[in-house]
């Protein structure tokens, strides 16, 4: 059993920001409900039951795998003696790889075989070689039937649980589960760009509340996502915004660099991190579309090149000037398809945004940077060459923004931003095989490889997972970010709770919440801490995270309940909360009057004692087992009472 509270990153600055709210009329206590209803728990994962993770032993190793299975009746069982290392026997051991080190590892259970006395140790290591140990029952009276242990240790890869004493075919592990956390460096966020056409409206945290004497404006959207918890904040950046309909410009310059700059210094002034995203385009660029800025559209390919150097360094120098140097930047958004489309669109057939083939004796008039994907393994000598000539190209231009934000900017991470469409893992992993080969060849390699994830488009949860899984294994080298996710809370027609396709939550606040959590786990679960952070995209917007709410002074956007999942996802105690004791027939139950809490915040174990309902009469009369419930000011205990014939 789990509680939540802030992520620590975001406690500095927390008290700042209830003094501003409160200041300006809001009132911050415990946060209100919002609109909808959402309950959110922080996200436990029992690893055990992944793919990834695997058993092996001294012994009967074919069986090993049994301590995984989720089934207490199934159970690894050593088939050799053990006898403390004496007479040259060695202890019987269960070793689980997780698959890669975990930071946010917290709780790890043992269940025995056998309900009996065993003189056992479950250890823990990063590399396998050097061990720590996290709970030790050599004295062969504690941890009868199973053990839970709550650690507060970084890296760990490796769990053991060793035997010093065992007779062939007595007693093993039956379970083995492994529970991760989110880890405190897993950075939670979002692309806020439309925070620049916001910048005037008040968002509120309760609208009625607030408007019981509101002041004018309310607080700030920033203010508002802060307060629930978001760390990290990324802003689009169009060249020179233009309507995407007509390719007139657009006054105001939304998201275009001037006004982005001036958001940037918002997010950084309340000690947010800022992330920037180059479209590389006047307007949206998703895999669809990837037109150039009409400015370099009839630029030769050279002159295109250094452009996208020398653009994206002037900004990076603006931003780092002013005090807001980016901790991510993104060359490109959603690059699957290349970007800087030119010539070579007839043959890639896009017809979006109108402009870009209204005016194609402009923007297709010079070769750009868009992959020939129709061309991937075709057996004509002339489209393999047209194929290998457009990753060439793509590769250029890649490389020649990496080049300016290291120049630039060269505390910030570079990252690439693609996306896996439903059922099209082999097309990304081509993708990263091909640019990847050519950046690493021209000295430009980037630090991260992220993805958009939306399930309509690419799949379910379980496809993330193994997306995300294969391009670990493939690229150990590069940080992974999921860059992109959203989900709704409201439908059309509205109040239809109906999943969208390949989800199993349903479109309502707390389905919105599950939603977005789910991606939080996934993330947090890659082996080797590789997932650098998860965004939504677009919360005051798009699939927004906040509801227009009509009250007596007007209509007010009001966060969703389902915001809160940035800050109550966290874990603040992890519990002992499964505990196992035993017992002869007809004995009394000696239950436990404290179980162990941990707080990952500062690393403490302490006990917490329990109230137990009363144990049933006659629960002890036979061999057997049964269960007794328990409370805790952490949170309800059940623990598992082994009755077992007097000897």
């Amino acid at each position: 059993m789990t509680h939540s509270t802030h992520r620590r990153r975001a406690l500095a600055g927390g008290a700042a920001i209830a003094v501003a709210l409160t200041t300006a009329g809001l009132a911050i206590g415990p946060p209100a409900a919002g609109y909808g209803e959402a309950v959110i728990e922080p996200v436990e994962t029992d690893l055990a039951g992944k793919d990834w993770v695997t058993a092996r032993a001294t012994s009967n190793d074919g069986d090993a795998g049994l301590a995984l299975d989720g089934d207490e009746g199934t159970a690894w069982r050593p088939a050799a003696p053990t006898s403390g290392n004496r007479h040259g026997k060695r202890d019987q051991a269960l070793t689980v790889d997780l698959g890669g080190a975990y930071d946010g590892l917290h709780k790890v259970e043992v269940v025995l075989a056998d309900p009996t006395p065993a003189r056992y140790v479950v250890e823990a290591s990063a590399d396998g070689r050097r061990w720590a140990t996290l709970a030790d029952h050599r004295d062969g009276r504690s941890g009868a039937a199973g053990t839970t242990a709550l650690v507060d240790r970084e890296g760990i890869q490796y769990l053991r649980v060793r035997f010093t004493a065992a007779r062939p075919g007595t007693n093993g592990v039956a379970e083995l589960r492994a529970y991760n956390y989110l880890r405190d460096d897993l950075k939670l966020g979002a692309d806020l760009s439309y925070a620049d056409q916001e910048r005037d409206q008040p968002y509120y945290l309760d609208a009625e509340a607030a408007l019981a004497g509101a002041p004018d404006p309310g607080p700030h959207l920033l203010d508002v996502v802060k307060d629930r918890g978001m760390e990290h904040l990324r802003l689009r950046i169009w060249n020179d915004p233009r309507s995407e309909a007509t390719g007139v410009e657009t006054e105001p310059a939304y998201q275009g660099p001037e006004r982005s700059r001036t958001v940037a210094r918002e997010i950084v002034d309340r000690d947010m991190s800022l992330g920037i995203d180059f479209h590389y385009a006047d307007s949206w660029a998703d895999p669809s579309k990837q037109p150039k800025p009409r400015a370099w559209a009839e630029l030769p390919f050279d002159e295109l090149t250094q452009e996208v150097h020398d653009f994206t360094a002037d900004y990076l120098t603006q931003l780092v000037e002013q005090g807001t140097t980016p901790a991510k930047v993104a060359v490109g958004n959603e690059v699957i398809n290349g970007f800087l489309y030119g010539s070579e669109a007839e043959i890639i057939g896009t017809t979006a945004p109108p402009y870009f083939t209204d005016e194609a004796d402009v923007y297709q008039s010079q070769p750009g940077g868009g992959l020939l994907w129709k061309y991937w393994q075709s057996e004509d000598p002339a489209e393999q060459r047209l194929y290998t000539e457009q990753w060439d190209r793509f590769g250029t231009l890649m490389a020649s923004g990496i080049r300016a934000v290291r120049e630039a900017s060269p505390e910030s991470e570079v990252e690439i931003h693609a996306i896996v469409d439903k059922d099209r893992l082999p097309k990304t992993m081509e993708f990263w095989t091909q640019l990847l080969t050519r950046l690493e060849a021209a000295d430009a390699a980037p630090d991260v490889l992220a993805l958009s994830y939306y399930p309509e488009w690419h799949g379910s949860p379980e496809a993330l997972e193994h997306n995300l899984h294969t391009m670990a294994e493939a690229f150990p080298e590069y940080a992974l970010d999921i860059a992109e996710t959203s989900y709704p809370a409201e439908s059309w027609p509205p109040g239809d709770p109906t999943p969208l396709p390949n989800s199993p939550f349903p479109v309502t606040v707390q389905g919105q919440a599950d939603a977005i959590q789910r991606v939080f786990q996934i993330a947090n679960d890659v082996p080797g801490n590789r997932v650098q952070g998860v965004l939504t995209w677009e919360p005051a917007s798009w699939d927004s995270m906040f509801t227009w709410v009509e009250t007596s002074a007007g209509t007010f956007p009001e966060a969703n309940a389902s915001l809160d999942v940035y800050r109550d996802s966290d874990v603040r105690a992890v519990l002992e909360d499964s505990p196992r004791v035993v017992t002869p027939v007809d004995r009394r139950v000696r239950l436990p009057r404290t179980v162990d809490v941990l707080t990952p915040a500062d690393g403490d174990v302490d006990g917490t004692r329990v109230t137990w309902q009363d144990v049933p009469d006659g629960a002890t009369a036979a061999p057997g087992t049964f269960t007794v419930e328990g409370t805790t000011e952490y949170g309800p205990v059940t623990v598992t009472v082994h009755v077992l014939p007097d000897r």
